[in-house]
C-alpha cells in the first residue's frame, strides 16, 4: 500500500515541478519579450505650452492621470508635466498655478517610447532614470499614450497572480525561491 501512495505522491510532485518550471519559463519570456502595448497604456492628455498649471492639474484630476504631455503646434511631444512637477516646480517655488504656463515648468524633450518597445526597457527607464510616467509616441513623435509605474505593477502582478493575490498583509516570503510563479 505504501508503494502505491509513494508512486501517486511522486507523480503529483513531478507534475507540480514541471508546471512550476513551465510557469517560470513563461514569466521569464514575458519579462524579456512583452511589449508596452500589453500594458494597455492610457490615452494621453495633451496640452500646449501656453496652458496654465491650473488647467493641467484640473484636467489631470478629472481624468485621474499623473501628468500631461505638452505638444508643439504640430502636435509633436515637446514636454511632460507631472504631479511631481506640481510639487517641486510650482508649489516648491511658490508659483501661481493660475498664471504659470506649462512651458515654464515642464520637462522639455522627455524620453519617449513606442508601444512596440519592450516592457523591460520601460522598467529600466523607471528604475535607472527614476521616471514614473513615460510618454508613448508614434513614428512622427506625436503622443499616442502614457505608461506609468502602476501599469507595470499591474502587469507584474498578472505574471505572478498566485503569489501576489494570496499573500496576506504583513506576510513575509519565507522561501522566495520556492514560490509558485504561476
Amino acid at each position: 500500500m505504501s508503494g502505491e501512495f509513494e508512486d501517486e505522491y511522486s507523480a503529483t510532485i513531478d507534475d507540480d515541478l514541471r508546471k512550476t518550471d513551465d510557469d517560470l519559463r513563461e514569466s521569464s519570456g514575458a519579462l524579456l519579450n512583452d511589449t508596452i502595448a500589453v500594458l494597455s497604456p492610457a490615452e494621453p492628455i495633451c496640452l500646449s505650452e501656453a496652458a496654465t498649471v491650473h488647467d493641467a492639474v484640473r484636467t489631470m484630476l478629472a481624468r485621474r492621470q499623473a501628468g500631461v504631455l505638452v505638444t508643439d503646434g504640430e502636435g509633436r511631444l515637446a514636454g511632460i508635466f507631472t504631479e511631481r512637477d506640481v510639487l517641486t516646480r510650482v508649489v516648491g517655488w511658490d508659483l501661481d498655478a493660475r498664471k504659470t504656463p506649462l512651458g515654464e515648468v515642464m520637462t522639455r524633450n522627455p524620453e519617449a517610447l513606442t508601444a512596440s518597445d519592450r516592457v523591460a526597457y520601460a522598467i529600466n527607464c523607471m528604475s535607472v532614470a527614476g521616471y514614473r510616467t513615460i510618454p508613448l509616441v508614434d513614428a512622427e513623435g506625436r503622443p499616442i499614450g502614457v505608461v506609468t509605474v502602476s501599469d507595470v505593477v499591474r502587469w507584474l502582478a498578472s505574471l505572478f497572480p498566485e503569489t501576489v493575490l494570496n499573500l496576506r498583509p504583513g506576510d513575509a516570503l519565507k522561501r522566495p525561491h520556492e514560490v509558485d510563479a504561476g
